[in-house]
């Protein structure tokens, strides 16, 4: 707010009217108005509303003797306002006084603060008032100036003892304004607090967890300005831990305080004991987390600090000490108060003479403020003209051009006070009231203002008479202006006000036209005069003669009885007293006494005829209120103002409600009820009594006081197999209350095991109906394990759609509400507080609509099997939940057995009962309600709850209702993340990986973490270097820190409602030296792959090449580079010159059965789904990226083959990628999705790190043929001899695809490591095999993929244990990238072997093109050899 007042005085004068705009729609603190250069209309004016409001308020303020002060106080306005000081109400002469003084800018300076016991002429309330000359006056809120009184103590540190490891208190209380100047000496030295000793609010000092140190004499001194005021010295003594216990006591308890929104409260706790005690707080019956909250810190001894106080925090809170041996609680009352805030501030109005105006202003507060009103600094007395409506809204009635100035609305409470203010200002009679903005003046307003255009006006109505007059109001009838007969665009006026007063009053009609109008709230026996005004379009006319008319005089009735009082004589009686009324005006009669009870609407009364009465019959403890009406001969007078009493409290007259019992184990029992109805409770229930004795000895009867209001207690130390009878009644302040009924339980004959989940239920028999399936089953066979209950699931085709749970005794159920021949899946589980069991199936077919014969119910004659209730209660419907907040859901439902006005008339009451899913063994949580809603609060954020609702009536219940689900709102995370751990990157020592969980209270979807990290653990937080990470992941890198270093770090979550709390700082020391050289393995910074490892090669593994173990994707040096190219080639044109071998052997086999066979097989390929032409074959691209391969071995083979080499290829984490570049984005989303043949899921974290990459296995000569690996732009495959072979290979492409993969784990582990490729996408490797030629047949394969054959294979007549290869184009579905073999020369033995196995073989043209492709290749590959 300062920021934009202070833009307000840079305006200059010639942006004035943008100066307006922007301060009208501006809700000012203090009082603001507007004026400045008047827009013209013809023939009148607007004048417009002035900025005028307070810059700086004074504050309260606390100061001690002979300092100094100074009270800020500025305004702006245009011209500069003056301003004084008013002290307790009065104007301050600040040109004689010497000691006080006004500032430039406004504010007080006092100089010498003077305060003595008998002499404070600068304590007391201050308040600034700005004058601006012709245009009026506002002033600020009052502030409180206190002056420190002299040092006095209330009390004073006594000596005192204590055990080592205990805490003790020093008292030193003085009045509250000095507690800030108290500190306290050790042997007369300065005492150093810390958080083992500490000083409260009040003075007092604690000392926790006492050492030997701490004793020694101990005073405590108030510095408050003037000489230093001593305390008596007390001696504090340390005693050795004896051996014995002592009783628990407090040395100091929490007493009633009271706090202002955002401030801090410290409740004081301290308890003292042998074993030294524990000290925990509950607020409202629920425990407070002190350890992870950063609201609430425990202190030394035990007290409760709270921070930033908010009116949530206010409530009852316990302080609860404990040593193992005892435990002893004290409470306190925490009250939160807030200061007057504006909901709505006053609007600056435009306003005619005789009209009435309303000034609003709402305000909050704790306590309710009180709201007064001001006008140019004067308070407004509330008159016949100016009230106080609607507690706070100010209305001026009939207004005069004197009314016109600055109204401020002043709320104050007991922790402070507020002001805000509007201007009015009183237009002329021929201005148009400014319709937009409604409270402000732009400079669009003019076309608002509705000019009176030139014209006739009318003259003055005629005949205006009072057609009815009454005591409080007269009617006024009229006739047209004979300047206007019709008068049907008319529009009247009357003006109205007491003879003798010169304030006017107007009331208009409603409609034009309309001759009369009602003049309501008149006095009666008054004379008013009267006259009435015509408008028309050009203005107001004429005003008529005026009539003088006086009201009726009112009847003489009674006056109302001064003095009522009323007091409860008893629990059902209350005596009410009054006086005569002052102005009986004649005899009174009789008194009539009214009574209502409150919150009904139903009032009594009694005829009573002296001046007290006594009212028997009344419900005990419930508030009623009363009033008296007194009689005379003319009837009932005026009415007493309303007084309320409470009738005493008594016992209750009824016992608690629903009492249960649960039976933990064999030797405990917890009992559960609820208090009595509200109507019969009598008063405060002040706690329970518990009675209970074994069923056999009922004279041996054991009592237990339960106080407070809990509604629950766990019975121990009972015998085994034993039946207990229990009883509650409740308790007030007058005694006990009638007991409920006897209620008997019995103990586990030995405890049964609840840490597994129940076994399946033995069996388990259904019986369909034609609209419901009645279900019976029996308990499982181990009747060891505890059963809770069972849950019935049920659907159509599926057990999931519905789930009903039933107790543990129930053996049947019947499932209604079904449809007729449907088939239905059964399924049964027993259930206990660790979740639920094996499930039990059963289906069933329920009848047509018309069967209707009668099928006999099947139950199974087993042990607690309930008589079923011959008339159930319905199950509520409708069940809802409307979530409120992060931790609060209200659950409505309905209930078809009320009437259709769901009014609760009888004693039933529901039951409520909800839990999370997260974990799957959370137990159900139960509360009770005699309502159709419940709020369920202290809910997780973000959590998904399932709610059920049962109804119970007497001792008839129904099944649990129709689940409804809701899902609190998320809130920021309450706990940072988990495991935090930071390791160093293997050969970086200069990079560390930080992993860590998330947090386990994430209360939403996390979107990002933040690390901070610092060399220094105490520097402040906005020290540390920040690293952000988006999203969930779990691991992050961070580069380039300092060696032989010691870092922090620290990890804060974060979702869509902020951040969460910071984890605990962890250690991590950078190593001392960079090994990088020495660690080949390591990936450099460019790899995808950081901080990842190779596979284990195993210890027989040798380099292949020296110098070739460079990190992959870093440039190598140009001997490696040379050598790797020089390995390539020669494997490439050994390659080729095979493949020729066998070419020219197999064309020489070629015979006409395998001619017309291979024509087969291009047939069935001419009608696969891929298709393409040979005119797209194109000349190979023979480049090869060497600098971005990698020569590593693959951990395993497939096959061990003795032909395979160990020749290394370079490989990379990406993908193979196809030549077509469009697919590159697919294929680079899907990099990691292959880790050799195995699955997805089966890759932990850490073999990924390892290294894990996609291999791409290329084929070799001993293989059986395959779809060939292609990479380049060519379509067509080569031809197989064999037309089942063949048509094999492409009948099914995907088929192809998934079998390309390693075949089984047995292949993969029986053999020795395979050479394998990986190419980058950015860089693919083209065309690094054989080009093949095109057969004459239709093509195979889609041009939209094209592709090269890396070799073409031969068919086998016999299944060899090969490696499946597949063609690259398949990776434009989603498919992972396929491995490939990079074959070698096989040796003349092996090769010729597979010669005479083979059958198929090239045609002499087919060979010749082939050959020309060759020698381009060769030449090609010279090429890249002399580069």
């Amino acid at each position: 707010m300062a920021a934009e007042r202070g833009a307000r005085r840079l305006l200059s004068t010639s942006s004035f009217w943008l100066c307006c705009l922007l301060l009208l729609g501006r809700p000012a603190p203090a009082a603001a108005a507007r004026s400045g250069s008047p827009p013209q209309s013809p023939g009148s004016s607007v004048r417009t509303f002035t900025p005028f409001y307070f810059l700086v308020e004074p504050v309260d303020t606390l100061s001690v003797r002979g300092s100094s002060v100074i009270l800020n106080c500025s305004a702006y306005s245009e011209p500069s306002p003056k301003i004084e000081w008013k002290k307790d109400g009065t104007f301050l002469n600040l040109v004689s006084d010497d000691r006080r003084q006004l500032l430039s800018d406004g504010s007080l300076f006092i100089s010498s603060v003077v305060h003595s016991k008998h002499n404070k002429p600068d304590e007391g309330y201050y308040q600034c008032v700005a004058t601006v000359e012709s245009l009026g006056t506002i002033v600020s809120r009052t502030a409180k100036l206190t002056v420190a009184g002299l040092p006095r103590f209330a009390s004073q540190p006594e000596p005192s003892s204590v055990y080592a490891g205990n805490s003790a208190i020093l008292n030193c209380e003085v009045n509250v304004d000095l507690v800030p100047f108290v500190r306290w000496e050790q042997n007369r030295q300065p005492l150093l607090l810390d958080d083992r000793v500490i000083k409260l609010p009040s003075g007092t000092l604690v000392i926790s967890n006492a050492t030997e140190e701490d004793g020694g004499l101990y005073r405590c001194i108030v510095e408050s300005g003037g000489p230093p005021k001593y305390s008596d010295e007390a001696e504090l003594k340390v005693l050795p831990d004896p051996e014995f216990t002592s009783n628990l006591v407090f040395l100091k308890q929490p007493s009633s305080l009271v706090r202002v929104i955002g401030q801090s409260a410290v409740l004081p706790c301290v308890a003292s004991g042998l074993p030294t005690p524990t000290i925990r707080w509950m607020k409202n019956e629920e425990a407070l987390d002190t350890e992870s909250s950063e609201k609430l810190v425990l202190l030394a001894g035990g007290s409760l600090e709270i921070s930033d106080v908010t009116e949530d925090d206010a409530g009852t809170y316990f302080c609860i000490a404990d040593n193992g041996n005892e435990t002893i609680e004290a409470q306190a009352e925490f009250t939160v108060q807030a200061q007057p805030e504006f909901l709505k501030q006053p609007t600056n109005i435009y306003a005619h003479e005789s009209m009435d105006i309303v000034f609003e202003c709402e305000v909050t507060g704790k306590p309710t403020p009180t709201v007064k009103w001001v006008k140019n600094g004067d308070m407004v007395i509330p008159s016949d003209y100016f009230k106080i409506v609607k507690e706070h809204d100010l209305q001026v009635l009939g207004l005069v051009k004197s009314d016109e100035g600055f109204y401020q609305c002043i709320a104050e409470n007991d922790v402070g006070n507020a002001q805000a203010g509007a201007q009015l200002i009183i237009l002329e009679h021929d201005v148009a009231i400014p319709t937009l903005p409604p409270t402000s003046l732009t400079s669009a307003t003019t076309d608002h203002l509705a000019p009176a255009t030139a014209g006739p006006l009318p003259s003055a109505p005629r005949d205006v008479v009072a057609s009815l007059v009454s005591t409080r109001f007269i009617k006024l009838t009229w006739r047209t202006p004979a300047s206007d007969p019709h008068g049907d665009n008319l529009t009247y006026s009357v003006f109205y006000t007491k003879e003798g007063i010169a304030r006017e009053r107007v009331e208009n009609t409603s409609r034009p036209g309309e001759m009369q109008v009602t003049i309501q709230n008149l006095m009666p026996a008054t004379v008013y005069i009267f006259r009435v005004m015509a408008q028309n379009k050009h203005g107001s006319g004429e005003s008529s003669a005026p009539l003088r008319v006086e009201t009726q005089p009112e009847v003489q009735l009674p006056g109302p009885a001064p003095n009522i009082r009323a007091y409860a004589a008893s629990p059902t009686s209350i005596t009410v007293t009054w006086e005569t009324p002052l102005s009986g005006n004649g005899e009174i009669q009789n008194y009539k006494l009214y009574y209502m009870e409150k919150g009904t609407d139903k009032e009594q009364d009694i005829d009573v005829s002296s001046h007290s009465h006594t009212i028997n019959g009344l419900k005990k403890y419930t508030e009623y209120s009363f009033r008296v009406v007194a009689y005379n001969k003319h009837g009932p007078g005026v009415s007493t103002q309303d007084v309320a009493v409470r009738t005493l409290s008594d016992v209750p007259s009824a016992a608690p409600q629903n009492l249960s019992l649960e039976v933990r184990n064999s030797k405990s029992i917890v009992i559960h009820w609820q208090p009595p109805p509200p109507a019969t409770q009598n008063g405060q229930i002040t706690g329970y009594k518990i009675r209970y004795r074994k069923a056999s000895r009922k004279s041996d009867v054991t009592e237990i006081l339960v106080t407070g209001t809990q509604l629950s207690h766990l019975i121990e130390g009972l015998d085994r197999g034993t039946e207990y009878n229990f009883r509650v009644a409740a308790l007030t302040v007058n005694g006990t209350g009638p007991a409920t009924d006897w209620l008997s339980a019995e103990t586990f004959e030995s405890d049964l095991d609840e840490t597994r989940v129940p076994e399946v239920p033995s069996s388990l028999h259904v019986r369909p109906l034609v609209t419901s399936i009645v279900v019976s089953w029996t308990p499982p066979e181990n009747q060891n394990i505890v059963v809770r209950g069972y849950a019935i699931g049920y659907g159509i085709g599926s057990p999931h759609a519905q789930t009903i749970k039933v107790d543990y005794k129930q053996r049947y159920y019947t499932i209604e509400n079904l449809d007729p021949s449907s088939h239905y899946v059964i399924t049964l589980k027993a259930f206990n507080n660790v979740g639920e069991g094996i499930p039990l199936y059963e289906s069933a077919v329920t009848r047509p609509h018309t069967d209707t014969s009668e099928v006999d119910l099947f139950v199974i004659n087993a042990p607690y099997t309930p008589v079923p209730d011959p008339t159930p209660m319905m199950p509520p419907v409708g069940v809802q939940a409307s979530i409120l907040s992060h931790d609060t859901i209200r659950i409505t439902w309905a209930d078809n057995s009320l009437p259709k006005h769901q009014k609760i008339t009888d004693s039933r009451y529901y039951t409520v009962r909800w839990k999370t899913n997260i974990p799957a063994n959370t137990k159900y949580k139960n509360a009770n309600a005699t309502t159709l809603s419940y709020l369920v609060t202290g809910l997780k954020a973000n959590t998904l709850y399932e709610f059920s609702v049962m109804v119970t009536k007497g001792r008839r219940s129904s099944t649990w209702s129709m689940t409804a689900h809701g899902t609190t709102f998320e809130f920021v995370p309450t706990s940072p993340p988990k495991d935090v751990t930071v390791v160093s990157k293997e050969g970086k020592p200069r990079t560390i990986i930080v992993n860590w969980q998330p947090p386990s209270e994430a209360n939403g979807k996390i979107t990002g973490y933040i690390i901070y990290y610092s060399t220094d653990v105490n520097a402040e937080i906005h020290d540390w270097v920040i690293e952000p990470v988006v999203g969930n992941r779990l691991t992050h890198q961070i580069q380039e820190l300092t060696l032989d270093t010691p870092y922090y770090f620290k990890i804060q979550a974060r979702n869509s409602k902020g951040m969460g709390p910071m984890s605990e700082a962890v250690q991590f020391r950078t190593p001392k030296a960079d090994s990088s050289d020495k660690m080949p393995n390591d990936q450099a910074s460019g790899s995808t792959g950081k901080g990842s490892r190779l596979p284990d090669l195993g210890s027989d593994y040798k380099p292949p090449m020296s110098g070739s173990n460079s990190p992959h994707g870093s440039p190598t040096s140009p001997l490696d580079s040379s050598m790797l190219l020089v390995i390539i080639v020669s494997v490439g044109v050994v390659t080729i010159v095979v493949v020729v071998v066998i070419a020219v052997f197999c064309t020489r086999r070629t015979t006409s059965h395998q001619k017309k066979k291979r024509a087969a097989c291009k047939s069935v390929n001419g009608s696969h789904k891929y298709k393409g032409n040979s005119k797209d074959v194109k000349p190979p691209d023979l480049w090869i990226h060497h600098e971005r391969l990698e020569l590593k071995p693959i951990d395993k083979s497939p096959d061990p083959n003795p032909i395979m080499t160990d020749t290394p290829i370079p490989r990379n984490s990406q993908d193979i990628t196809p030549v077509d570049n469009s697919m590159d984005s697919n294929i680079h989303q899907r990099r990691n999705s292959y880790r050799g043949h195995e699955s997805e899921d089966s890759m932990s974290t850490l073999a990924g790190r390892r290294g894990m990459r996609p291999k791409m296995m290329m084929p070799f000569d001993s293989q059986p043929p395959q779809q060939s690996v292609r990479n380049t732009p060519s379509t067509d495959t080569m031809p197989a001899s064999s037309s089942q072979t063949c048509c094999t290979d492409h009948q099914d492409p995907e088929g192809a695809t998934s079998s390309s993969y390693l075949a089984s784990s047995q292949e993969e582990d029986s053999g020795q490591s395979l050479p394998t490729a990986h190419v980058r996408p950015s860089h693919p490797l083209k065309s690094f095999a054989v080009p093949a030629v095109p057969p004459p047949g239709p093509p195979t394969y889609d041009p939209a993929l094209p592709s090269t054959p890396l070799l073409s294979q031969q068919a086998l007549n016999h299944h060899i244990h090969s490696v499946k290869t597949a063609s690259i184009g398949t990776l434009g579905r989603s498919r992972p990238p396929m491995p490939v073999v990079v074959p070698s020369a096989p040796d003349v033995q092996e090769t010729t072997r597979m010669l005479e196995d083979s059958e198929s073989s090239y045609e002499p043209d087919e060979l010749t093109k082939e050959m020309a492709h060759l020698e381009g290749l060769m030449k090609d590959l010279n090429a890249i050899t002399t580069a």
